[in-house]
């Protein structure tokens, strides 16, 4: 045998003895000269465990909405003439009668004067037939005037008269048209982008406006749902049922509101109806044209067994939850589950009853039968010794 193959023998029966001499010294625990695996499994396992409890659960209905504003107004010019002055700030919450443009009243002050000026002119002629009218009166009395004559006054006054009230619905009119050369909010809204600039000729009810008012105080959110909730819907023992708008990630809730309308028809063609619910909207959380979330709660199931959502365990044919039993160990059992209940809760149906307790955290470290150390929610399992420490130690290099 060459000296090669002698070295390369001895390598090998020491490169065995290491590995039986690793294997004999892990087998046994340090200090206690028993079997790692079985203390360390037979140590209980930290988990979370909650109670499963009686509660009050709202029901709701979801669906997706669009807010709408209460109101939305095109502001146009009721007169023609040149912008002489803009009056507001884009973005800007404008009160009602709030004054927003001016165009030049000069004209429309000068057609005031002129129809003014045209009444009083008829009023003094009314009023010089009226005394002539008066004197005829007197001395037909007297056989001095013709009766023709008197009646031929007497018509000439009432078609003064008659001029006189054309004139007044003149003047009326005209100070009208001055009237609408101050162009005033007709809404409480919130202004949006201008759409003229000073200087420019506008046409009465043509063209683009001036700018738009939108009302978001209180404001409306439209929503649907499926045609087989419109009786639950309308069964529910109040016709103000409360309303939450939920960001588009339904994380937190963005405003409270009632429900106002079922619509009166449903769509043949998505088998939907529409709602439509209020919100005071006081700091402005909704905008018009934004996509919420929407959540109906129709009713309130009263007495309703409740456990958070991380204790329910999804088997391949039903769901399940760690059952933690009176010696604390966990037993598997399956339960029917209905709808959520509130911020992270569901309702069960079936498989427990009130005081059960079922893990909340921990349980893919769980089989049924294992011994577990039950803690409350939030608090922290009790520190190792160092010779516990150890053993796992030793497990964990298995």
């Amino acid at each position: 045998m060459s000296f090669r193959k002698i070295v390369l023998a001895m390598m090998m029966i020491v490169a065995l003895l290491i590995a039986l001499n690793w294997y004999f010294v892990a087998k046994k625990a340090p200090g206690s000269g028993g079997n790692a695996d079985t203390d360390v499994q037979d140590a209980p396992i930290p988990v979370t465990a909650v109670a499963a409890a009686i509660s009050d659960v709202p029901v709701y209905l979801t669906a997706l909405g669009t807010v709408q504003a209460l109101n939305t107004v095109t502001v146009n010019a009721q007169v023609s003439g040149q912008i002489k002055a803009i009056h507001f700030q884009e973005g800007q919450e404008m009160k009602q009668d709030d004054l927003i443009a001016e165009i030049d009243p000069r004209t429309f002050q000068a057609a005031l004067d002129q129809a003014e000026a045209k009444a009083r002119q008829d009023a003094a002629q009314l009023s010089a037939s009226r005394s002539t009218l008066s004197r005829y009166q007197n001395l037909s009395q007297k056989h001095f005037v013709a009766a023709q004559d008197l009646e031929n006054q007497s018509q000439i006054v009432s078609q003064q008269e008659a001029m006189v009230s054309a004139d007044q619905a003149a003047v009326a009119n005209a100070r009208t048209q001055l009237g609408f050369t101050r162009i005033v909010a007709p809404i409480t809204g919130v202004a949006g982008i201008r759409q003229i600039d000073v200087g420019n000729l506008v046409s009465a009810n043509t063209g683009g406006g001036i700018v738009v008012l939108t009302q978001i105080h209180p404001l409306n959110v439209i929503f649907t749902l499926p045609q087989q909730s419109l009786d639950e819907v309308r069964s529910a023992d109040t016709t103000a049922l409360p309303v939450t708008a939920y960001n588009r990630t339904d994380s937190h809730p963005i405003a409270q509101g009632v429900l106002k309308v079922i619509d009166n028809t449903i769509d043949a063609q998505t088998g939907t109806f529409r709602l439509k619910a209020e919100f005071q909207n006081e700091k402005s959380e909704l905008w018009p044209g934004q996509f919420v979330n929407v959540k109906l709660q129709t009713r309130t199931l009263h007495d309703a067994l409740v456990i958070p959502v991380p204790a329910v365990q999804r088997g391949p044919e039903s769901s399940y939850v760690y059952l933690v039993q009176g010696d604390n160990t966990v037993a598997m059992r399956t339960i029917e589950t209905g709808m959520t209940a509130g911020d992270g809760g569901v309702l069960v149906t079936s498989g427990l009853k009130r005081g059960d307790r079922v893990v909340t955290e921990g349980q893919f470290r769980l089989k049924p039968g294992a011994k577990v150390l039950p803690l409350a929610p939030g608090e922290n399992a009790p520190a190792l010794s160092a010779e516990e420490l150890k053993k796992a130690a030793v497990v964990r290099k298995k």
